[in-house]
This record gives structure tokens, sequence and C-alpha cells, in this order.
């Protein structure tokens, strides 16, 4: 039953007097895939340059008038306009509005905003009054046109109203004076044709501001970015500094360090908690404070959640149970993680031979930046190279009433004759042709290449540093046979014969995260029309592909290990690696997943490290930054970029150590099944990791012991022998 057992997972492998590590003599594998992924790469290229041709950056960064003429760009003539002024806000006030993203009234740059009352009738009377008027009207306008012509070609605005800039539009300065809406501290004022309440702006207010809500929240983000960005650049700087110099720390204070690591974070995490109860409680009486998160509702000012209690009790309860949870494996894992400590002694023994592995991340950090920034700025180019679609509005009833329309020649068009108070204005961006039908399958396909390409780019980094630790590990004589340059010779090998390979694992993965993206937008798309049932198996079906993905990850990282050594295709690697782990899944689960906790608790100590710094820098709590720190919208913004970079440096910087723990381990376990510890078939392992990965045993009885295995070895040989001669028989 034992061997019926063993064979179920495929043979060990035999003793090889002439293996001695990763194969030299090899062939290019997956050629196939390498010829897909290099005609996707050639059409990824062919969209970026398509996208370039056709988009227009400025349509997101600036607001757009009515004859679609960017606000305040620089080389223009509307450089110092940066403003945008409706005409009439009440006409925002329209159900269209929010169907069209436009309102039906004439919108013009302006230099400032408005910042008295007063109407075009009363103005026109004093020419001091005037003259500050007409710079909200359209060019063209004179001392000697009457009021009523001025109207009824609509080059002025009928009144002006104090107004504020708000993401560069002019919104009417709205006030509270005895729990009435004020405007220019009146009440009322008058349109040109009737008295009105200040009340109904608010309406024509409120649709502007959910046009552009989105808008200018990214506006808001994007200037925290261009006012603070020098500063994220220093913090991503000092985070690569401390993980370089951790890492270095632990190749020789490996127990230390790592202990020092734990008690760090535990006293990190320790001190969130302190810092957000001593907020709650500071909170304690204060107006508003007791609003719910969900009374509050989605608010574009952020720091607004942070007055109430509730944002800092979850604080609390977040940060709470992650401590106890922490704590609890480590009082579970404590003899564990003293084993795990010694393999990672013994995987900076083998970084120490090879110290350029440290500094590869940063060529992997290099190339994931390329790509990273080549999707976003296509991503860019699509999206903005809609082209502007121009409609009529009018204020009578009209047949051509928001039909597209060309305001070069609509003065003189017979809608213009039919319609005599129309108006031809710039609407939105959008376009018939088959180029900008087909842009959400251009978005997909850069979305999808930026997958494939970034999963590349970190399997090439997998594999590279698997064959250079393969080379260590399978040299008879420590550090001498461990061949010159061992990482550039294993990159090399990886793009000379393996790209098919690292392209073939690499699509698969982004298949499964591209589906995960399918089902997210899917989930947001139909949130409010799905009955439960759908709503169950939109659930399931995410939580599927996510432990897809998970595992999938795992079967490649190993496959690349595998295909590093023998140099064999991606099926036959991911193959060989699985059943090799599972000839060995009790020393999988105790101890290389303790190892990959360690690591994992070493990134969340640098990230907690440079949270809690930037954190007191950028929100002013500390008075010595209060004059170094710049002024924010939204000082979360680099605190949470701060954040995630961080800890995608940390990752590729402990990525070394945990690719070096792994690839010790299958090497471990394949050592184990060629080779018996006899003079004939020594064990390449050092003496300090086969007493490291020994130790096992001890902690749990149902692991065979290194007599026990060779007895079991040798009668698995007896009875393949006996089988063997009554087959010839």
């Amino acid at each position: 039953m034992e061997l019926e057992e063993k064979s179920k997972y495929g043979e060990p492998r035999k003793h090889d007097p002439s293996f001695s590590g990763p194969i030299q003599n090899r062939g290019c594998t997956d050629i196939v895939c390498c010829i897909l992924f290099i005609i996707a790469i050639l059409g990824y290229i062919a969209v970026g340059i398509l996208a370039w041709s056709q988009g227009d950056p400025r349509k997101v960064i600036y607001p757009t008038d009515s004859r679609g003429q960017f606000c305040g760009q620089a080389g223009t003539p509307l450089e110092k306009k940066p403003f945008l002024f409706y005409f009439n806000i009440m006409k925002c006030a329209s159900p269209m509005v929010l169907l069209e993203f436009q309102c039906p009234t004439t919108q013009m740059c302006v230099e400032k905003c408005p910042d008295k009352f007063m109407t075009l009738i009363k103005a026109y009377a004093v020419n001091s009054d005037f003259a500050y008027y007409k710079n909200f009207c359209e060019e063209g306008v004179t001392n000697t046109m009457g009021v009523a012509e001025i109207l009824k070609q609509r080059l002025c605005p009928a009144m002006l109203l104090p107004s504020k800039p708000f993401t560069r539009r002019c919104f009417p300065a709205l006030g509270m004076k005895g729990g009435v809406i004020t405007v220019g501290n009146s009440s009322t004022f008058n349109d040109g044709n009737e008295i009105r309440n200040a009340q109904d702006l608010v309406a024509g207010v409120q649709n502007a501001t959910v046009v552009m809500e989105a808008r200018q929240v990214v506006m808001k983000i994007f200037e925290d970015f261009t006012h603070c960005w020098y500063w994220i650049l220093l913090g991503l700087v000092i985070a690569m500094i401390i993980s370089l110099v951790f890492l270095i720390l632990l190749r020789f204070l490996a127990g230390i360090m790592v202990w020092v690591m734990i008690a760090m974070l535990v006293a990190v995490i320790g001190y969130g908690i302190f810092h957000c109860y001593m907020e709650y409680a500071a909170l304690k009486g204060e107006a508003g404070a007791n609003v719910t998160i969900k009374d509050l509702g989605f608010q574009t000012d952020f720091t607004v959640y942070l007055q109430i209690r509730q944002t800092w009790l979850a604080f609390i309860i977040i940060l709470a149970i992650v401590e106890v949870i922490i704590i609890l494996l480590l009082i579970f894992l404590w003899k564990r993680i003293l084993i795990a400590i010694a393999l990672i002694k013994e995987a900076s023994r083998a970084i120490g031979h090879m110290l350029c592995s440290l500094f590869y991340p940063l060529f992997t950090f290099l190339l994931l930046a390329v790509v990273i920034a080549y999707w976003g700025v296509t991503a860019v180019f699509l999206s903005t190279s809609n082209q502007p679609i121009y409609k009529i509005f009018n204020e009578t009833n009209c047949d051509y009433s928001r039909q597209t329309c060309d305001p070069a020649n609509y003065s003189t068009s017979p809608m213009k004759a039919q319609c005599a108070d129309s108006k031809c204005l710039f609407a939105f961006y959008g376009g018939e042709t088959p180029y900008h039908k087909y842009l959400i399958a251009l978005q997909f396909y850069n979305v999808f290449l930026f997958f494939w390409c970034a999963n590349f780019v970190l399997g090439l980094g997998q594999m590279t540093l698997a064959g250079a630790f393969a080379s260590y590990y399978w040299a008879a004589k420590k550090p001498d046979d461990i061949p010159a340059f061992p990482v550039f010779s294993s990159l090399g090998r990886s793009l000379r014969y393996h790209t098919g390979t690292l392209a073939f694992g690499s699509l698969i993965l982004s298949i499964i995260q591209i589906i995960r993206v399918l089902l997210e937008y899917l989930d947001h798309k139909l949130k409010g029309a799905q009955n439960k049932f759908a709503k169950f198996l939109l659930c399931c079906l995410k939580c599927c592909f996510w432990c897809l993905e998970k595992f999938v990850k795992f079967l490649n990282r190993n496959a690349y290990i595998m295909s590093a050594i023998y140099g064999k295709n991606f099926c036959t690697s991911a193959r060989d690696a699985f059943f090799l782990l599972m000839r060995n899944v009790i020393r999988v689960a105790v101890l290389d997943k303790v190892t990959d906790f360690i690591l994992f608790l070493g990134k969340l100590l640098i990230v907690g490290l440079l949270g809690v710094f930037s954190f007191f820098f950028f929100s002013g709590r500390v008075k010595a930054f209060q004059n170094t720190a710049p002024t924010l919208n939204y000082y979360w913004v680099p605190i949470l970029t701060m954040v995630v970079c961080s800890y995608l440096i940390a990752h590729a910087f402990f990525s070394v150590y945990s690719m070096c723990v792994d690839t010790l381990f299958l090497c471990f376990c394949e050592d184990l099944e060629r080779n018996d510890g006899s003079a004939a078939r020594p064990y390449y392992m050092s003496p300090s990791l086969r007493e490291i990965l020994w130790k096992n045993k001890e902690e749990d009885p149902s692991e065979p012991s290194a007599q026990q295995q060779q007895q079991q070895h040798d009668e698995d040989t007896q009875l393949k022998q006996e089988a063997q001669e009554e087959d010839t028989a």
C-alpha cells in the first residue's frame, strides 16, 4: 500500500553521479507560447502608438468651455483664465444634466470668479461696473450695444453671483444666515426676470457638483501628488534603504533580528491601538462626533471621517484583532519559529556567497516601473482619445434640440434659422468612428497585457534567483564549486531558454486575474439589480477564483524553480514540483510556511514604521514638521501611497530570502530522494541544514526518522527488483 501511495505522486528521482546543479546543456521550452508573447507585445506597442496619436491628457487636467477650449492651459490665449464660469447656474438644475454630463448654458474661461452680486441692467448704467461685468461676457460686447441686444445674443449673463472656485469652476458662494440659505448676504436675488430665493440655486450647484464629483476628487489627489511627490520619493528611498539594511543585518544576526523584528512589530501595532484610543477619547463630547459613518455617507473630504468617534473605534478593533492574531500565532508556533530561524540562517549563508542577489529586486523594480508607466500612460491616452461633441441648446422649443452640430458653420445653418435662440455648445467627449467604438476593447487589451507583462517580470525574477540559489545548494564544495556570477548566469539561461515557460505561466495567471477583474466589474454594474441568488453565485465565483489565483501563484513559483534546475517545459516542471511537494507535504506545511510568516512580519514592520512616520509628518501633528510639510487637500494621499509602495519595496527585497528558502527546501527534498548520505551517494546539503530540517521528526511523531526512511527506501527498492524479476520470468 505504501508503494502504491508513493507512485500516486510520481517516482522519486534516482541517484545521478553526473548531476551537479542547474543543467547547462538545455534547449528552448514552450516555443509556441514564446512566439505568442512576442506577437502580443508587438500588438501592445501598436495600441500604445495609436493611443498616443489620438489621446489628449489635457481633457482630464483642464476644464473645457463651450467652445471646447481648455481653461488655464499654458501657451494658449486662455493661459491666465484658469476658472470655468457658468452664465446661468440654474440651468444645471435640469435632470438632463445627469444624462448628458453638461449644463445647457454658456460656459467661458475667466481670470477669477465674480466676487459681487449685480445684474446686467444695473451694471450697464455705471461705466465702472459694466467694465467689471464685461470680464464675464463673451468677446464683442461694447458700450454702444443695448441690454436687450446683449441678452438676445446671449453675450453676457443676466446677473453675476458671488462665487468661489471649486475644482477650477465658479460656484455660487452660498451661506447660512438664521437658518436661511443666502447668496451675497441676501436670501433673494433678481435673475433679470423675477425675484427668486437663494434656495433655488442649491439644485443647480448640486447637479453641477454631481457631474464633477469624481473628477474633482481625482484632481485634488493629483494636485496633492504634485505638491508632495518629492517627499513620497524620499520616503520610498528610505523604505528601500531600511529593507536593504534589514536584510544585511539578517545575514549576520538572523536570530536576534527576527526576535527584534517580532517585538517591534507588536510594539508598533500596540502604539497604533493606543493612539487610536486617545483620538477616540478626545472626541468624547464634541459636537457631531457621535454621527455614524452610515449617516455621514460619502464625503469627498475624507478628513471629515476622522472627526467622528466611530472611525477611530473601527481602527481600534481592526488593530486589536491583528495584534491578538499575531500574539496567538507566536505562542503556538514558537518552536517552529526556532527551526525557521535556523533555516533563515542557512539562507543567509547562501545569500552571503552571492550578495548581488540582494540588489536584483532593483532590476525587477525597474522593469515593473516601466510596465506600470506604459500601462498608465496608455490608459490615460486611450480614455482621452475621444473627440469633442457639440450639441444644440436652446431656451424655447426646438425640433433640433440636443442634436449634434458643428460650431464652425452653425450661425448660417438651417437649424439656427429655425431655432433663432439656440446655440451650438460643447457637450462632452465621444465619437462614432470604428476606433472610438472599440475603445473599450483596447482598454481591456491594455489591462490584460499589463497583467501578463507584470507577471512575466515577477516570474523572471523568481526563476533567476532560483537558478542562482540552486547552483549554491548543488555545489559539492561550498563556495569553491559555485559558478562565477551565478545570478547573471541564471538570468541569461532564463531569457535564452525559458522565455516561453515564463510567458506560459504568467499567461495562465493573467487569465485568472482578468476574470477576477471582470467579476468585480460585473458585481459593480449589477449591484442594484441582482437578486439574492445572483449575489450568492457571484460571491462564490469571486471566492473560487481568488483561491485559484493563490494556488496558481504557488504552483508557478515552484515550477519556475524546477525549470531553472532541470530545464524542462512549464507543464513538466509544474507536475514534478507538485509531486515533490506532495511527497513532502508535512515539511511544506510545518516549516516552509512558518518561514514565510516570519518574513511577512518583517514586511509589516517596515510598512508600519514608514506609515507612522509619514502620518506624523503629513498630518502636522508634530510642530517641528508643520512648516516643512506641504499643504495638502488630503494628507492621507501621500501616507497611503507610501504605505502601499513601501510594502511593495519590502516585498521585493524580502522575496530574495523567500525565494532562497523555497529553492533550498525543494533542493533538500530532491537531495533526500537522490542520495542516502553514504560515501557513494553523499548528501549535498550542509551538515547544519540537515540538522535543521531533521528537527521536524522530534516535533512530529508521524514524521519518520532518517534511519526509517532509509530502511523504507531499501524495502521499496527490493520490492521493485522482485517485481521486475517476476515480469522477466
